[in-house]
């Protein structure tokens, strides 16, 4: 027993000067704001939450923290370095303040990464899949020297089988090799750009999500696909199961906290269809989610579980009284109201400091009486969508543009084509298969009630092919073919972008064919002492002096917001949540330390927007 304490003592001596040794060799790069999460980062570990909350499993590892780093030029960087640079804190992108390096890639520069993992025992009893939250853009992983994969891709997760290049023992040595051309790419990268200026910001290179290692079994669950239908009081589940056997089994399990409400057993190929009696219903209001089990099953046994969540929601379209297409939740009109959310921190750009910093967003969001939220030309953290179903927030999704070319003048008197980019084979296909990969990986959040796979004409291209397969191939939801782009008769929506006053697609040209909303309007600035990004030259769409202005402007545009909701405006999209960079227009600074309109008061002048009389339905 003595022994065993003397032991212990050891190891937990050996631990602490490791983190303590961790910590003074990582420091924030200073010289711009930062937000308050920014002290609470610990080098150690760095956003330490399970990071796949809709498909857990108990056996894993977190491999966040200090790597070692290398930017060299591309041409002669195609082998591991033999030297490094130095650490960098994962998983923030190079050019991040909390990276601890701060220093910009680009299309000349390759960016590795190296570190050395301990892979515990238990860790290695099946199969060992390495997985990426995202990283941006083309991406080489290797462990103990042999490549492992892959990747390219800015916004989808991606993973590999790394057991048969494991070596004996516990240490293995990971690394990987990106390649990011910015905006010297065709590649999708939203508002990341070389030079920031305006709407474009600092780029983004390298591993900007986490970075974990889980233990599975030979025969495991790779994936599953969860759809609600609310009016058959059904969820079908299918579960994509790999080195299955022909007699596995599919077990699927629904529960209302303890108690089961429903459980089917399929062959691992076929889809399970559960019955939910009487449903709860999801909605901002009633957030509620089903928890679900899916097990692979063999003679009996349990051969490998995940555990995830699903609710039950519909969003679809319906006339009026009027003949106006109105846009339905659970079968329900019900005006959508939310910010453009960039997904911007000034610390960490792309990644959040904190799980608490993540959730902070959407918290002040739905304090504010915002119900929705457009997430702009960037895709988030799977947590950040397990928020919006938790908290109840509908989300409509953005494809980050990308080859972008001409931008065009959205007037909602218009359906143009002329304008459309014309791409490379190349160009398409990266699209293609970014846009097909984000839209699988994020297909089981209830909050995503809407796809957009265009922003105003940035990089538009075949927009009828592209909007006709999105709705062809998730049924589930809406989709909103060209947000303020250029329009086409295809799609469930008709969007307009108008600065800064609000205003409405013509309801006599697309009223009864599409829904018609108000994709983005708003950017009413003010810069705060303080809390801004540069000294000067920050801007607004329209630029106030103080908070008491800027109110009275924004109170004004709810009372016409008001009136065209009853002329058949089914939702519309604030901009913005927060500054961005030098844009001041958002609700809060970009450092989140000051609100610039009080929550409970914009709440209250939001709450008239939700009158369901206002685009009353057909009997």
């Amino acid at each position: 027993m003595k022994k065993t304490c003397i032991y212990l003592s050891f190891f937990l001596f050996i631990q602490i000067h490791l983190i303590q040794a961790q910590q003074s060799n990582w420091k924030m790069v200073e010289g711009k704001i930062a937000s308050p999460w920014a002290e609470k980062v610990n080098p150690a570990s760095p956003l330490p939450e399970y990071p796949r909350p809709q498909m857990v499993r108990e056996n894993w590892m977190n491999l966040n923290g200090l790597w070692e780093y290398a930017l060299l030029p591309k041409a002669q960087g195609e082998s591991m370095p033999s030297a490094f640079a130095g650490q960098i804190l994962v998983p923030f992108a190079v050019e991040s303040a909390l990276s601890g390096v701060g220093k910009t890639a680009g299309k000349d520069t390759l960016l590795w990464y190296k570190r050395t993992v301990n892979v515990p025992a238990k860790l290695r009893k099946g199969n060992v899949l390495l997985h990426f939250g995202a990283a941006d853009w083309q991406c080489d992983v290797f462990v103990n020297g042999k490549k492992a994969g892959s990747h390219q891709g800015g916004y989808d997760p991606f993973s590999f089988d790394i057991t048969p290049l494991l070596k004996g023992g516990n240490q293995q040595e990971i690394s990987v090799k990106i390649w990011d051309p910015s905006d010297d790419g065709p590649q999708p990268r939203g508002k990341q750009i070389k030079n920031p200026h305006g709407i474009w910001y600092t780029p983004v290179t390298g591993i900007w999500q986490t970075v974990w290692l889980e233990s599975v079994p030979k025969t495991y669950i790779a994936t599953t696909k969860h759809t609600p239908d609310i009016d058959k009081q059904t969820i079908t589940v299918q579960g994509q199961v790999q080195n299955g056997q022909s007699s596995d089994r599919l077990r699927v399990t629904a529960w209302d906290g303890k108690n089961k409400v429903a459980q089917q057993e399929v062959t691992a190929s076929e889809q399970a269809v559960l019955q939910v009696a009487n449903p709860k219903l999801w909605s901002p209001d009633t957030p509620f989610l089903y928890d679900l089990t899916v097990a692979v099953v063999r003679n009996g046994k349990v051969v490998d579980e995940v555990k995830s969540y699903f609710a039950m929601r519909k969003i679809s379209m319906q006339p009026d009284s009027k003949g106006m297409l109105r846009m339905l939740l659970n079968n329900k009109f019900v005006f959508q109201y939310g910010p453009l959310d960039q997904g911007w921190w000034p610390d960490g750009l792309y990644t959040a400091p904190t799980d608490e910093a993540l959730k902070f967003d959407i918290e002040k969001t739905k304090e504010m009486g915002f119900n929705m939220i457009r997430k702009h030309v960037k895709v988030e953290p799977a947590r950040w969508y397990y928020y919006c179903d938790k908290l109840g927030m509908l989300v409509w999704q953005d494809m980050p543009s990308g080859d972008m070319g001409n931008r065009w003048d959205s007037r909602p008197a218009i359906i143009g084509r002329a304008t459309e980019k014309d791409r490379t084979a190349e160009s398409e296909q990266i699209y293609r298969t970014e846009w097909k990969a984000i839209m699988d990986a994020n297909y089981n959040f209830p909050s995503i009630v809407v796809w957009v796979p265009f922003n105003e004409a940035w990089g538009q291209f075949k927009t009828e092919e592209i909007t006709k397969w999105t709705m062809d191939y998730d049924k589930s939801r809406l989709v909103n073919s060209a947000s303020g782009g250029n329009f086409f008769e295809v799609g469930h929506i008709m969007d307009l972008h108008n600065y800064p006053e609000p205003a409405m697609p013509r309801p006599d040209l697309f009223g009864a064919k599409q829904v018609i909303v108000l994709g983005e309007f708003g950017g009413l600035g003010l810069p705060v002492v303080g809390h801004t990004w540069q000294q000067k030259d920050n801007w607004g769409y329209q630029t106030f002096k103080d908070a008491d202005e800027l109110y009275a402007k924004y109170d004004e545009f709810m009372t016409s917001l008001e009136g065209m909701i009853g002329k058949g405006l089914s939702a519309a999209i604030y901009t913005q949540t927060t500054d961005v960079e030098v844009e001041t227009n958002g609700l809060m600074t970009y450092d989140r330390k000051v609100i610039k309109m009080p929550e409970a008061k914009l709440k209250q002048i939001h709450s008239k927007l939700y009158n369901p009389a206002l685009g009353s339905l057909k009997e």
